[in-house]
């Protein structure tokens, strides 16, 4: 019998300690070492990437699945399908825009049950806090969420209201108490309007970096007040940067992440009518965008995650102040990102640190995030060369409508592994860490 059950090589073998020509040996669910490229090892199974790289599976902690409620606009066997094709082995749902939202421990054994047997790839899920559930938070926590998602503005769903003044202090106070996580939609809204039109600029103009940069200030002080951890999420403006980097250095627990859609894409170049392109918060300037990587280099910025937030192309009208916001990019930001990253000079070790390792920090999602001993085997072949045309028809989003439709970017997904199986026949995701049975089984 076999010592191994897998190994898989490649000269371009991305590990924590940096990029390197290795064998990753893995025995059962997990990696068991790192050997020399052509070290003789016993293996059922022996891979040979040579020139391809081998990367740890991306850890996306910022996705919309919307199921149950709204699984017509996206659902845990479309989007876990889609995570695995661009690369994604752990998601983190978010607790809308689902129906109901997981603001209570009985909305997520809703949420449970709707997943199991469906989910190509392993799930955590995020509560949510709203007005009036605080007592629900420190349940949630026990039963596994990795944090609280809660918006300052509102959100786009009756169901999912903003905190405001005192709840978000006296919620902000409960999660401190047990040692959780807040992440934060974070824009001011008296600092937001109607659109003026229907028209892009319009709708930029409508939600200001102004916004972004005081709801920001709002929370730090927040985090300083009740001693509290919080994430800001989908950071857009660069404006919001030099607030984020003091705190940091004064040692307010505040992290902050972007997304491949302000990384990569730019107002100047969003084509008239083209709501693929809306989100909130925006996409900002070019010039915006150059920082917003500057903010990245100097870790203000750690995480890089989708945002994944996709609808039916009904809901996507040619009218920047009616349709719909949310960004759909599950299976392409991998490739996104890399497009972009390399042109700017930096290196799969960058983009793995970004979208995989510190991901997995944020949420403390152990056994992921990097290739090395005792991690699950979680491993995606990539060819960094390969030009990658975008067909949103061809996509497993559940609705083919994104963005990035008609351009070719850099890098495709050849293989992609969950705990040393290739995700291609029967879902064997897991939910982490609230159940450990696999979704496969009923």
């Amino acid at each position: 019998m076999s010592q191994l059950d897998l190994v898989v090589r490649s000269r371009r073998t991305v590990t924590p300690e940096g990029e390197r020509a290795a064998a990753v040996a893995v025995r059962g669910e997990k990696i068991v070492g790192l050997h020399d490229y052509a070290a003789p090892l016993d293996a059922a199974e022996d891979i040979d990437l040579r020139d391809l790289a081998l990367l740890p599976g991306l850890v996306d902690t910022h996705v919309h699945v919307n199921e149950p409620g709204r699984t017509h606009w996206e659902g845990f066997a479309s989007a876990t399908r889609a995570a695995a094709a661009g690369g994604v082995t752990t998601i983190v749902d978010m607790p809308l825009n689902s129906l109901p939202p997981t603001v209570s421990v009985e909305a997520l054994e809703a949420k449970l049950r709707a997943a199991r047997g469906q989910c190509r790839v392993d799930v955590g899920f995020w509560g949510g806090a709203v007005p009036g559930n605080v007592k629900e938070l420190a349940p949630l926590h026990e039963r596994g969420v990795y944090g609280f998602k809660c918006f300052m503005s509102p959100s786009g769903v009756d169901e999912f209201p903003p905190l405001e003044g005192g709840e978000l202090r006296q919620a902000l106070a409960e999660i401190a108490g047990f040692g959780g996580l807040m992440v934060v939609h974070a824009e001011d809204p008296a600092l937001l309007r109607e659109p003026a039109g229907p028209t892009y600029p319009e709708f930029l103009e409508s939600r200001p970096g102004a916004s972004e940069r005081s709801a920001v200030q709002r929370v730090v002080e927040l985090a300083r007040e009740t001693g509290a951890r919080v994430h800001i999420l989908h950071v857009s403006s660069a404006d919001c940067l030099d607030v984020l980097e003091a705190a940091q250095a004064g040692g307010v627990a505040v992290t902050a992440e972007t997304c491949p859609h302000y990384l990569t894409l730019v107002a100047e170049e969003v084509p008239e009518g083209v709501t693929a392109y809306k989100c909130c918060p925006p996409i900002r300037s070019e010039a915006n965008r150059d920082l917003l990587w500057d903010g990245l280099a100097r870790g203000v910025l750690s995480c890089v995650v989708s945002d994944h937030s996709p609808s039916p192309a009904d809901l996507k009208v040619p009218d920047f102040a009616a349709a719909w916001g949310g960004i759909a990019s599950l299976q392409l930001g991998l490739a996104a990102v890399w497009t972009e990253a390399s042109r700017r000079g930096y290196g799969l070790g960058d983009v793995v640190r970004w979208m995989s390792a510190n991901p997995a920090a944020l949420a403390d999602i152990s056994g992921k995030g990097g290739i090395k001993p005792g991690n699950d085997a979680d491993l995606v072949a990539f060819d960094p060369a390969a030009d990658n045309p975008v067909d949103a028809a061809r996509l497993h989003h559940k609705n083919p409508v994104t963005p990035y439709h008609g351009r070719v970017l850099k890098g495709a997904v050849l293989t992609t592994w969950l705990r040393g199986r290739p995700v291609d026949g029967e879902p064997h995701g897991r939910f982490l860490p609230v159940d450990q049975h696999t979704l496969g089984e009923q």
